[in-house]
């Protein structure tokens, strides 16, 4: 089986000192088994942060580490196709 990639917006902020970053929407790649293997996180303030082989954690947060698939959620209304993730994970503008 081939990764997959997904986008899901959060309506709720961080809740730590970054909170004023707003709400946010995330893309994923993930693996055969739902894990993230790369990451993008936009906030409604313009931050973007980017984790993934040779950058899987900073200050500000880590690449996602327990499988997508554990939450019991339906992520398959959150897929997106391959070109989407890369052009937002490639993006200097998101």
């Amino acid at each position: 089986m081939s990764n997959r990639f997904y986008h899901r917006r959060w309506d709720e902020t961080r809740g730590d000192e970054f909170d004023g970053w707003g709400h946010s929407l995330w893309y994923f790649e993930t693996d055969d088994e739902g894990r993230p293997v790369r990451q993008v996180e936009v906030y409604d303030t313009g931050r973007v942060l980017r984790y993934g082989p040779g950058h899987d954690e900073d200050r500000y947060g880590s690449l996602g580490r327990a499988s997508l698939y554990d939450s019991g959620e339906d992520w398959s209304t959150f897929e997106i196709t391959s070109v989407e993730f890369e052009r937002v994970w490639r993006s200097d503008e998101v």
